[in-house]
């Protein structure tokens, strides 16, 4: 270990003694300022604080008549961490957050839904009332089950996760349901009207599978041509002769 460099503590000294010893100028503005504002003198550098994630719950309790709002301290398991690592700034977590890795976990296909970030003001969060799942300016997706999610189980008296998540599921499925069936009435409208739309993702599919298919099939007509050949040229070669019978090639490259 090195020794501590206090050269930066001691510049107002410096500079009162580069005056003292002669040197030609006058004091800098900020020695007065440094003698009665000093310099910090802490060497020794304290670990960041460790906050506990604090929760809102509504619960009966017992010998009251009416629900109140709870504030519960979650135990925080610190697990212990590399010296190069130690005085790194804490990491911020919300409550949501276990909400949503759950949400996404069993509903993967909904990361892959389009989403809009951009927000007016910064402050769009303000405008919503989470009383329920659809908002107003808010396309319908993973987030409104969290936040959903969320004011269930702080507003809702003796409201678990799992019921809370329960209902919030119930509701996003039903609003899908609702958006497909108008999505298909829409098109169904716009056919009766005239319009015309090209073949959907599942035709083209089975377009690209038919198309294979029809290779698959030329390369298995030539592959078995070739193989009753090979057997009919066996059987008429004079006996006595191992020498190989030399076939033209006429097959098809096999079908990748």
């Amino acid at each position: 270990m090195g020794r501590y460099n206090l050269t930066a503590l001691r510049v107002r000294q410096t500079a009162l003694q580069a005056k003292a010893s002669g040197k030609k100028g006058k004091l800098p503005e900020w020695v007065d300022v440094m003698r009665d504002i000093p310099p910090a003198q802490v060497l020794i550098r304290d670990r960041p604080q460790q906050h506990q994630l604090v929760r809102q719950r509504v619960k009966t309790i017992p010998g009251t008549s009416k629900p109140q709002v709870v504030f519960e301290a979650q135990e925080k398991r610190t697990k212990p961490k590399k010296s190069s690592r130690m005085y790194l700034p804490v990491e911020i977590k919300f409550e949501e957050d276990q909400l949503r890795k759950e949400f996404f976990r069993d509903h993967p296909w909904e990361l892959a839904r389009p989403r809009i970030v951009l927000e007016n003001s910064g402050k769009d969060f303000e405008r919503y009332n989470w009383s329920r799942l659809q908002q107003p300016g808010k396309r319908l997706d993973g987030e409104s089950v969290v936040q959903r999610q969320l004011w269930l189980l702080n507003n809702v008296p003796d409201m678990t996760k799992s019921a809370a998540y329960d209902i919030a599921r119930r509701e996003f499925y039903r609003l899908r349901l609702q958006e497909d069936i108008e999505r298909r009435v829409a098109a169904e409208e716009a056919e009766a009207t005239g319009a015309t739309f090209g073949p959907t993702s599942l035709e083209w599919g089975m377009e690209l599978e038919n198309q294979q298919f029809e290779i698959w099939k030329q390369w298995a007509k030539s592959e078995a041509l070739f193989i009753d050949n090979k057997k009919s040229a066996a059987a008429l070669a004079p006996e006595g002769d191992e020498g190989e019978v030399d076939l033209e090639d006429d097959r098809l490259p096999e079908p990748v």
